[in-house]
């Protein structure tokens, strides 16, 4: 990886450290889960270049050599390119989107062969509610800091401005912020699951403008009643949107009955 000193933006950084390996016997292997994870959910998009080594290991607690070890095996099988020399350093270079068509239906996720049966789909959908509603339930009863504040409406912001082929990363940092507002890091691993999984299935469907200015509104619906400190509305609003994504994903996906 290069010696570039650039550090990462605030955010980028502080999304790392919430999908930073777990602690076992086997922390080559979750080091590789993270760093996909990373890519999945659009932390670092394709195109740009991952924070430097030291930085990097320093963020995920892992040493530098696993780290080197697990980006030479993704470099093997696509992921990532490592440039050498000046301007170097370790780029993205696909993203999850790249393999399941996220402009339209029909492309393939070669991971789940001919697609998510309905059980899978419910399964997810049961899932997010559960995790993500109530992840902003605990948000919203947490005395928040100016900073944290400035984090959540910058995450707001993003996604709101964000255009068609940039959404679903920006969506999927604002709802990781919200775990991060909790303080629980098994909050925040399992709010990085529940977007997985979310993401596998909404890389299937068509990206439908409406629906995202719905999702925009119930977003800022979301955000206020976190700073308003207000758990029952965040738990409200937060499954009304769910239920309209879910409604979206039962629609393109399941079978008719």
């Amino acid at each position: 990886m290069s010696a570039d000193r650039t550090s990462a933006p605030q955010e980028q950084m502080t999304a790392l450290r919430a999908i930073a390996p777990a602690r076992s016997g086997n922390v080559f292997e979750e080091t590789i889960e993270c760093l996909l994870q990373i890519v999945r959910l659009g932390i670092i998009p394709p195109g740009q270049r991952f924070p430097p080594e030291r930085e990097l290991a320093e963020q995920l607690g892992i040493s530098r050599a696993t780290l080197r070890e697990a980006i030479s095996e993704l470099q093997s099988a696509g992921w990532v390119n490592v440039r050498r020399g000046r301007g170097g350093g370790t780029f993205v270079s696909r993203s999850y989107s790249d393999e399941t068509g996220a402009a339209g239906v029909g492309m393939a996720d070669p991971t789940v062969g001919t697609g998510p049966s309905a059980d899978e789909v419910e399964d997810t959908l049961v899932w997010r509610r559960i995790i993500e509603v109530g992840v902003v339930e605990v948000a919203a009863g947490q005395d928040l800091s100016a900073a944290q504040r400035g984090q959540l409406a910058a995450a707001v912001a993003a996604s709101r401005e964000s255009d068609l082929s940039s959404y679903r990363r920006l969506d999927s940092q604002l709802h990781l912020t919200w775990a991060q507002m909790t303080g629980s890091p098994s909050l925040v691993r399992s709010m990085v699951e529940s977007r997985t999984r979310a993401n596998k299935l909404l890389g299937r469907i068509p990206m439908i403008e409406p629906n995202l200015i719905h999702s925009h509104e119930q977003h800022q619906r979301i955000h206020e009643a976190i700073l308003a400190g207000d758990p029952e509305s965040a738990r409200a609003a937060m499954a009304e949107h769910l239920d309209g994504t879910a409604a979206l994903l039962r629609g393109f996906l399941s079978a008719p009955q």
